[in-house]
């Protein structure tokens, strides 16, 4: 593979490490959530008219944060979130006008019911669509394809992936999912959605710090607050420990002052509510952290469209590279992948395919440069069976 380039990736021995996840209910992850949504919801409709999907990116998506008023039993919103999805679609095809207006609106509403226990996706929510037509050039481009029926490139951009995830990233997902992932109507019905988590490791040394937006109808006083608090720290503290990490440092909502009442209440779970505004792009990468010290493109993958659009198929790709080369062949320790696409070349055929290596021995690893073009070609080549795994919503994004 003449686009393969092998180079050696040095042993990683920091003494300190950062890993960070913003969770399901946070104001960016809303916005990744809503924009994938709406191309997911966009796919099925294209597919259900014309039988193939047609050029849409609704990847821009504005949240703009409420005014509510939390107290201990009770609360209330007083100006709804703003939620605005922008972007380009096909709205006229086949003499047919497609009701964006409603994929976009019902579509955002579906999610936001289903994740979001405590908001009330028609009292406390405005959403806004503000999607146009894409340019001619960009339409054209689209539907262009090689031999093999191979869709061609829509854009000039990265896609960067590594494997093995550490131990600490591990963790903060882990966290997060486990919060967010209880049965919210029976298991502490006052946590709210929107989590973040901080993981820090210093030498064999952990601290976790957990921001949860606690929900005021389910907490009767500080005391029950408080007690809430404890509830979350032993459950990091739990899975921490599945997780090998015996003692782990904890942090629950550690800008609390009980002293003078000021503690993190909401009325709907997330601080969009009232605290904080969000946007596509500006929170996990697509493996589902932030983690400053390893390589990350700044693409912001939700909602672009899945057929052409190399900032969300290269992502995920590059990541699944990395994890192949590290499963698949023993003598490597870890692996990064960067993917470099050329607007209007097939999407198999990426510019640059920079592969980095560690190896457990030590040993050069241009001498696997036969093995890695291998897994490379093949990942490559199912390029096109990505597809129906976006539209499916089986490829988690953010």
């Amino acid at each position: 593979m003449d686009a393969l380039v092998i180079s050696p990736l040095p042993p990683q021995i920091d003494t300190i490490e950062i890993a960070e996840r913003k969770g399901l209910g946070h104001p960016d992850t809303i916005c990744d959530a809503l924009a994938e949504t709406f191309s997911r919801n966009l796919c099925r409709e294209y597919r259900s008219r014309f039988g193939t999907i047609l050029h849409h990116n609704v990847d821009k998506a504005l949240l703009v944060g409420g005014r509510a008023l939390p107290q201990f039993g009770a609360g209330r919103v007083l100006a709804p979130i703003g939620i605005y999805l922008a972007g380009r679609a096909t709205i006229d095809a086949g003499g047919e006008t497609l009701p964006i207006a409603d994929i976009a609106v019902e579509g955002s509403r579906a999610w936001l019911r289903a994740n979001l226990h405590a908001l009330d996706p028609e009292q406390h929510v405005q959403i806004h669509n503000l999607v146009q037509p894409g340019s001619q050039d960009l339409r054209s481009l689209f539907m262009q394809r090689t031999g093999g029926d191979i869709s061609v490139a829509n854009d000039t951009s990265i896609g960067v992936g590594y494997a093995p995830i550490s131990a600490l990233e591990q963790l903060v997902l882990a966290v997060e999912r486990r919060i967010n992932r209880r049965d919210r109507s029976r298991e502490h019905p006052a946590w709210g959605e929107d989590i973040k988590v901080m993981g820090i490791r210093r030498g064999a040394s952990v601290t976790i710090t957990v921001a949860c937006a606690m929900i005021s109808r389910h907490l009767q006083n500080l005391d029950v607050y408080l007690a809430e608090k404890s509830a979350l720290a032993e459950l990091v503290k739990e899975v921490g420990a599945q997780h090998g990490f015996a003692d782990i440092e904890t942090f629950i909502n550690s800008a609390d002052d009980p002293a003078r009442g000021a503690v993190y209440l909401t009325v709907t779970g997330t601080s969009a509510e009232a605290g904080d505004d969000g946007e596509v792009g500006r929170g996990n990468r697509v493996n589902g952290l932030i983690t400053p010290s390893r390589p990350m493109s700044l693409e912001a993958a939700a909602g672009k469209n899945p057929v052409t659009h190399v900032g969300k198929l290269y992502n995920v790709l590059a990541g699944r590279i990395a994890q192949s080369i590290t499963s698949e062949m023993p003598q490597i320790a870890a692996a990064q992948c960067f993917l470099v696409s050329r607007i209007g070349a097939p999407v198999t055929r990426p510019a640059v395919v920079n592969v980095k290596l560690a190896t457990t021995d030590g040993s050069p690893p241009a001498e696997l440069e036969s093995q890695v073009s291998e897994i490379v070609g093949a990942h490559l080549a199912r390029v096109a069976d990505l597809l129906d795994e976006f539209v499916a919503g089986a490829i988690e994004l953010f």
